[in-house]
């Protein structure tokens, strides 16, 4: 019996995508894109690292934040390291707060038209105003949901 550090396992795709509830369809996609390294295979099963879980949940809580998988690579130096850049952050942050204030004012709009006493939407003014506004250019989907309409 040897005695020292036990030996790493390495879980395989099918452990990593029941694990982290990423299909493995993603998580080769992932590793296409440079996002995620796999540490060899078994048979024709790809192995993974214990940190590819850490790796994921920094991916998934980027692409909820509304980075795409460029910016979300970005965070990755070519040793595989986390790098985020604060600055990036920053600027996600105030991309969000501008979205949150456009929504909200756009929610405002909406439960309003919802309980106006016009006769009709279109006699209502908060009303449209709020066509103007989408005529206009100023009221659009987020780009998060105009990629999935595309897609």
């Amino acid at each position: 019996m040897s005695v020292g550090r036990p030996a790493m396992t390495f879980p395989d795709i099918a452990e990593v995508a029941r694990r982290s509830g990423v299909p493995a369809s993603t998580l080769r996609f992932y590793e296409e894109k440079g996002l995620i390294v796999s540490a060899g295979r078994r048979g024709l099963r790809r192995l993974f690292e214990p940190a590819v879980f850490e790796r994921l949940a920094l991916i998934a809580l980027a692409r909820a934040s509304g980075f795409t998988l460029e910016e979300i690579a970005r965070m990755f130096s070519p040793d595989g390291r986390v790098r985020i850049d604060r600055r990036m952050l920053a600027a996600k942050a105030d991309e969000l707060d501008r979205t949150m204030r456009r929504l909200g004012a756009m929610r405002d709009g909406l439960r309003h038209a919802a309980v106006c006493r016009a006769p009709s939407h279109l006699e209502c003014p908060t009303f449209r105003r709020l066509l103007a506004a989408a005529a206009s250019g100023a009221i659009r989907a987020p780009e998060s949901m105009a990629r999935k309409r595309r897609r």
